[in-house]
């Protein structure tokens, strides 16, 4: 599967429970939409990302990438009720970095 850099080093970061990394991966006026709530810039995501590393320990298997739609299909498997799950996360890229992502089921 041949995935965009940011991308690939966003299911790593996450794979590594490494949530300023993670953080690295967004712009700076980034925004995450998950499970009905809005993280704005990272700052805001990687407090969101680290809570969800502490919780959940969740890791991300790629399944399959749209490259023109930007959408990425994972297994998500954690310590959460009904693990593993199927989730899309749509991207927006911008200059090599996320701008963008919203996870849904």
């Amino acid at each position: 599967m041949n995935l965009p850099t940011v991308i690939s080093e966003l299911v790593k970061t996450q794979n590594n429970f490494d949530s300023t990394a993670y953080a690295r991966c967004f712009t700076e006026t980034a925004v995450v939409f998950d499970e009905g709530k809005t993280h704005n810039g990272k700052a805001e995501i990687e407090q969101w990302i680290d809570k969800s590393n502490n919780e959940n320990q969740a890791s991300m298997k790629p399944l399959d990438y749209d490259e023109k739609e930007n959408i990425l299909s994972a297994e998500i498997s954690g310590s959460f009720p009904g693990s593993p799950v199927i989730l899309k996360f749509h991207f927006h890229l911008s200059n090599g970095l996320i701008q963008s992502l919203n996870i849904t089921g």
